[in-house]
């Protein structure tokens, strides 16, 4: 087994917490101006979970984190921050 790095979610720990992540809802109240399946394609739930545990475990600030890796700093606060 290949040893992982300190911030890396391995398939055991996210098959424990992938059901502890609620699915993202619309707002039955709320009207928007998009359709549903406009915009940019979301971010995996995994993929959001590892940028907010690289942030908490290498003390960096949000927009250090790796683009090539986690994507958008920013959208990856905007989810820790719901």
């Amino acid at each position: 087994m290949a040893k992982i790095q300190s911030w890396e979610v391995s398939d055991s720990f996210w098959g424990k917490v992938e059901p502890l992540i609620p699915n993202p809802e619309r707002d039955p109240k709320k009207e928007y101006k998009r359709k549903i399946v406009g915009g940019r394609k979301p971010m995996s739930p995994r993929q959001v979970f590892e940028g907010i545990i690289y942030v908490l475990r290498t003390g960096c600030q949000w927009k250090a984190l790796p683009k090539e890796h986690f994507g958008s700093p920013s959208a990856i606060h905007t989810h820790f921050m719901r």
